[in-house]
């Protein structure tokens, strides 16, 4: 079986699906990629047997085609050449020889009969979105997402579908982060939660334009569809939290500050801070938002001022500001609003103004005032 493709095409492709490959798996065929030729088309899947990538290009053949080939050998030999045409020779024992203008490879592919099968669409719901919709959507909940195996349901983000929109949630139990898009109709109201990875792997293989994708859902995967690029993930089979009756419904205390000013100050003033809870205090009163931070074992302590509009009564919160700061890089707009109500109670961070179609809510946890 032989094929020809270009070299920076070729590798271009490859870099979109690559991340799905874990090094160090315990089925070695996990670390290869599958190329599939039929015709003149050429089909290249990557599995970590949670996750499936894979891309279509087209390529010169005359047969058709599979082979398993070692991702990491592939992927160092196409970093390194120039542009140029490739010629790809496998031999009835899977020995996998590439051709370029000026040398020749060797490398030992493997049995594609080996390689798992992916999951199949049966019984799916289907949706449209632009891709920068949900490019945008994973930008702005992923980083809430806990890291905690022990609780399986916040590892991922809460997809939530009915005809009046989507709805992402995401919360690790010290903030949470709702984003809502109303420009997206679903055929009917489901949910279900998709995992981190595959999330992160979309981020960077679809571009933030209008394009339209199509998701597509069942009771265990997750199929989405762009272009020539194809992902399905297993989806995460646990419940998730009630988020709505966390979020505070009347929280009376606003306070609207510049958003790179604040998060600036967050930044100096948390190097300061103790560094198992980052702590910094807010005490607000008036027009001026005093934020300090404190680490009694090093007798560090950092203090600034800065000009806020605050309708309320004068208090003291503490926040962890590694959290205010990750979630305040989410907003747009230059200035963002506070909504507070006691020391004790969540706090919720909101743009001033919500695109069309659009709607944010960050709630965010505070910390105990004498740590």
């Amino acid at each position: 079986m032989k094929f020809i493709v270009s070299s920076s095409a070729l590798l271009k492709q490859l870099q979109q699906i690559n991340g799905v490959i874990n090094a160090n798996t315990v089925l070695p065929i996990l670390e290869d990629f599958l190329f599939e030729i039929n015709k003149n088309k050429l089909t290249v899947v990557a599995t970590d047997l949670e996750t499936v990538m894979k891309i279509h290009m087209d390529i010169e053949a005359k047969d058709s085609g599979r082979v398993c080939i070692p991702a990491k050998i592939l992927m160092d030999t196409l970093k390194n050449l120039p542009d140029q045409p490739l010629t790809f020779n496998i031999d009835k024992n899977f020995g996998v020889e590439i051709t370029s203008d000026n040398g020749k490879y060797k490398v030992m592919g493997e049995n594609p009969d080996n390689f798992p099968k992916e999951p199949v669409a049966y019984d799916t719901t289907s949706f449209t979105t632009t891709s920068g919709a949900l490019v945008t959507a994973i930008n702005k909940t992923l980083f809430a997402v806990s890291n905690d195996d022990l609780r399986p349901a916040m590892t991922g983000v809460y997809f939530e579908l009915d005809k009046k929109g989507l709805t992402f949630v995401a919360t690790d139990a010290h903030r949470l982060v709702r984003y809502k898009r109303t420009d997206v109709s679903c055929p009917k109201s489901e949910n279900f939660i998709v995992p981190k990875k595959p999330l992160n792997l979309l981020k960077t293989a679809l571009p933030g334009n209008d394009d339209e994708i199509t998701l597509s859902y069942n009771s265990n995967h997750l199929f989405v569809v762009h272009g020539t690029t194809e992902l399905v993930c297993r989806l995460i089979d646990a419940r998730f939290p009630d988020y709505k009756v966390v979020i505070p419904a009347d929280n009376p205390y606003s306070m609207i500050l510049g958003r790179n000013d604040f998060q600036s100050a967050l930044r100096r003033v948390s190097v300061f801070s103790n560094k198992s809870t980052n702590q910094v205090v807010l005490s607000i009163s008036g027009s001026e938002l005093h934020l300090a931070a404190q680490d009694v074992d090093f007798s560090f302590e950092g203090n600034e001022r800065m000009k806020c509009s605050y309708d309320g009564e004068d208090m003291q919160i503490a926040f962890n500001a590694r959290f205010l700061v990750e979630m305040l890089s989410a907003v747009e707009t230059d200035e963002v609003k506070m909504e507070l109500s006691t020391p004790t109670k969540a706090g919720l961070i909101k743009p001033t103004e919500q695109n069309e179609g659009e709607d944010v809510l960050m709630l965010v946890m505070p910390l105990m005032l004498n740590q």
